[in-house]
């Protein structure tokens, strides 16, 4: 079964459902995020799972109070959605406000050089948070692989460990898997390259590879 992940960042209906087949056969699940959802609405979440069987991650990273995370949350499992990624931040309430509606992944730790300055300061709290709720996994940095080492050190067995940044953002597949993920997650190195198969193709290989 494949580790990866596919990010897909862009607005076009047509243009998300065709990267989608043309990648499928080298992915475990497609992640949309709001560019997705605004650009094409709701109704992409069932189109892709249709076209492709795979599972669909919404990328909301919901962070409100716990009544707004569910109404949110509600709607976007009605669509199909098999997973929804929230910031634990917000606290446990507001987290398993979603978490009773769905399969979850808490984000402890994001990829961005800016994470070191507000979220990576508090990340041992959001790993105890994800200990207490046990969701289905945690969002950790595949461009720090120290992190991810840590990371997964600290969480209870059996909650996986899914790590945005490989590619575009200079994370690198050997490293990431190395260092204790267990499925990576790539965009634009696939998305935007001239033939997203191929892409998806190579980076499949060297998870394999890795694996």
């Amino acid at each position: 079964m494949s580790s990866l992940i596919l990010a897909l960042d862009v607005y076009e209906r047509e243009r998300a459902l065709e990267i989608a087949r043309e990648t499928a056969d080298y992915l475990w699940a497609i992640k949309v995020n709001w560019p997705l959802l605004i650009g094409s609405g709701l109704g992409i979440i069932p189109e892709l799972k249709e076209e492709t069987g795979l599972p669909v991650i919404a990328d909301l990273k919901l962070a409100d109070i716990p009544n707004t995370n569910r109404l949110i949350a509600s709607k976007v499992f009605e669509a199909g959605s098999d997973y929804i990624i929230a910031h634990g931040f917000v606290g446990s309430d507001s987290v398993r406000a979603v978490m009773e509606l769905g399969k979850t992944i808490i984000v402890v730790e994001m990829s961005h050089p800016g994470a070191r300055e507000f979220i990576q300061p508090v990340t041992d709290g959001l790993i105890e948070l994800a200990n207490q709720l046990e969701p289905f996994g945690v969002i950790a940095p595949a461009t720090r692989p120290e992190r991810v080492s840590y990371i997964r050190s600290k969480l209870k067995p059996g909650i996986k460990v899914i790590t945005p940044g490989v590619g575009a953002q200079g994370g690198k597949v050997g490293e990431v898997l190395k260092a204790g993920a267990d499925y990576i997650i790539v965009g634009r190195s696939i998305y935007a390259s001239d033939n997203p198969r191929e892409s998806a193709r190579r980076i499949y290989e060297e998870v394999k590879a890795w694996s």
